[in-house]
């Protein structure tokens, strides 16, 4: 590959806006956590022994909840699911890692017996609809 064929490097502007993405406690997974803990759930966060780390985890049950960014994990036909113009072959190749990798997680903990729901961030906005959703999943008698 010839130098003149890579993408520039990142500006320092987008380098300091990408190190403040989290990983965990975002304000999607926050809203989560909070609404079901209202609904009276109980559940422990980001269980490292359980493939892909759940976001929330209900070990009596044995349900797992990822809540995604709709960016990062690719969240098909949401319009948060942009794709930046610069760099675009290793955006693609970022996403396209992240989403084999989600794949796997919920593959692995459902070959093991889990239950597992994955929230879009998109999903978080409408706290009723999310509330019915978190229900469903994990009344006991699913």
């Amino acid at each position: 590959m010839d130098i003149a064929d890579q993408d520039p490097p990142p500006s320092t502007e987008r380098s300091a806006l990408m190190a403040r993405v989290r990983g965990k406690n975002t304000k999607p997974e926050l809203v989560v956590r909070s609404l079901a803990h209202r609904l009276g759930y109980r559940f422990r966060l980001h269980r490292r022994e359980l493939p892909g780390s759940p976001d929330l985890v209900f070990p009596r049950s044995h349900k797992a909840i990822f809540v995604h960014g709709c960016f990062w994990h690719r969240h098909e036909g949401c319009s948060h699911t942009t794709t930046p113009k610069t760099r675009a072959a290793y955006w693609n190749a970022k996403f396209k890692r992240n989403v084999e990798r989600d794949e796997k997680a919920v593959n692995a903990l459902r070959a093991i017996g889990w239950s597992v729901l994955i929230i879009w961030e998109c999903e978080t906005k409408d706290l009723d609809t999310l509330a019915d959703k978190l229900k469903s999943f994990l009344d006991i008698s699913h």
